[in-house]
């Protein structure tokens, strides 16, 4: 695998499309919308990555969870769509740095409802900078020195900047863009708080499940 990925500034990019197998991860989308169930050949190695110490508190992660057991009560709109005995909907999260690159549509296609966090360039160099490295089919990587202002953030910038105005990824999101994919994306800008984040996707996720589930 290694040997197949390109290189920059004689660093192996491992955050570029080149680096996904798209046709594979279509399949394993479809898998998933059809069985409601993982493909039985899906090979993931993302449990084993540490992710340290949630930001969230377990009292507000208590008080959402009340929050959706509420919503799935009898009479309540998460009650026919999570609680359905019969063919109940389940969530599967999808998680990516590429999600909404151009090269991606075949995925972008098979996301129902699609979140867009925002980052400017000092929270996501911060963060990558703070991780340990990641377990990989082939072993483990880890960012060499420069690896975040060398490959992570310009792949980051050429990716995205179709989806702003100006090209500017910490700028002002393009209409347009953001009504043709449907994306759901916070007010208030860059870097907001993990525990504002949590509980807008929990209400992003209810307020739109019920149409999903009607036009299923």
């Amino acid at each position: 695998m290694i040997a197949r990925l390109p290189k920059k500034h004689d660093l192996v990019d491992w955050d570029c499309a080149e680096a996904l197998d798209i046709p594979e991860m279509v399949k394993s989308l479809e898998h998933i919308r059809k069985e409601g169930t993982f493909p039985p050949n899906l090979d993931s190695k993302e449990d084993q990555n540490s992710i340290g110490k949630c930001p969230v508190s377990g009292t507000e992660i208590e008080a959402l969870k009340s929050q959706v057991k509420v919503w799935t009560q009898p009479g309540q709109p998460g009650h026919e769509i999570l609680s359905d005995t019969d063919s109940p909907i389940r969530l599967y999260i999808f998680d990516g740095f590429l999600l909404y690159s151009k090269s991606l549509a075949p995925v972008q296609s098979q996301i129902d409802i699609k979140l867009f966090l925002r980052v400017s360039y000092e929270k996501a160099k911060g963060r990558r900078e703070a991780r340990s490295g990641y377990v990989t089919l082939e072993g483990f990587w880890e960012d060499p020195p420069g690896y975040v202002d060398k490959i992570v953030w310009p792949n980051y910038v050429e990716d995205h900047k179709w989806m702003f105005e100006g090209g500017d990824v910490e700028g002002q999101l393009k209409e347009d863009v953001v009504s043709d994919l449907s994306l759901k994306c916070q007010d208030g800008g860059l870097d907001i708080d993990m525990t504002t984040t949590l509980k807008w996707a929990v209400a992003t996720v209810m307020e739109s499940l019920p149409s999903f589930a009607r036009g299923a």
